[in-house]
């Protein structure tokens, strides 16, 4: 793993509860590969602005909005600021266990992947029983994809998707919000990569603990979908 180095971006809005207990785990993680973190603040207005900056870390790098954009805008903005050969998104709440990330490695050494999803249903070891609703509009929304892809992925609006960055950047991602999920996606698809999907845990969030995906979001990437069928 001399030669992997991974570049993790953490879009960040409004999260001073949980911003620096994700850093303290990715931290305790003790990857076996050298990593850096790219937390973009997207127009935090509740402390955490403040919070990222005073870390004195050389391994974090702090990238601050003015405006909140959304989730999307985030991830396409710290993409410029990456040195990593492989890029993978961190939430910055806590539904995402980072030591899940070595497993999600292990297919770009065993089987040279490109592209790992790491799968909130596919042989997790861990999931906290909340939204039905939300449940199947992620299967819904996975659904519809592989129909338009004729993949067969259990997880596509996942946030754990491993990439290796010149796949990343070629992308040419422009969801601004959770859209960008689906985008990544349907992109993915199209250009006949080596993807694996591992599966993860999964600890989701109440609304009323900082959820912050509704229902406008769903619709949104059911748009996404249909607009890069054809794309």
């Amino acid at each position: 793993m001399k030669n992997f180095f991974l570049s993790i971006i953490i879009p960040c809005f409004n999260e001073i509860q949980t911003i620096e207990e994700i850093l303290k785990q990715i931290k305790k993680c003790k990857f076996p590969f050298s990593y850096e973190i790219i937390i973009v603040d997207d127009g935090s207005s509740d402390g955490t602005t403040e919070f990222l900056r005073k870390i004195k870390d050389n391994s974090i790098k702090t990238v601050f909005k003015q405006k909140n954009s959304g989730k999307g805008s985030a991830i396409i903005k710290g993409l410029d600021y990456t040195k990593g050969n492989y890029i993978i998104i961190q939430d910055a709440d806590l539904e995402y266990n980072p030591n899940d990330i070595k497993k999600m490695i292990i297919p770009i050494f065993e089987n040279e992947s490109e592209v790992v999803y790491g799968s909130r249903f596919f042989n997790s070891s861990k999931r906290r029983v909340l939204y039905f609703w939300n449940y199947i509009a992620n299967k819904f929304l996975t659904f519809l994809i592989n129909i338009f892809t004729n993949m067969n992925f259990s997880d596509t609006q996942t946030c754990y998707k491993l990439i290796k960055k010149e796949i990343f950047k070629s992308l040419k991602l422009t969801e601004k919000g959770f859209g960008i999920e689906s985008e990544i996606t349907m992109k993915i698809s199209k250009l006949n990569l080596n993807v694996y999907e591992v599966g993860i845990s999964y600890s989701g969030r109440k609304f009323e603990e900082g959820k912050k995906i509704r229902f406008k979001d769903g619709l949104r990437a059911l748009f996404v979908i249909l607009k890069f069928i054809f794309k």
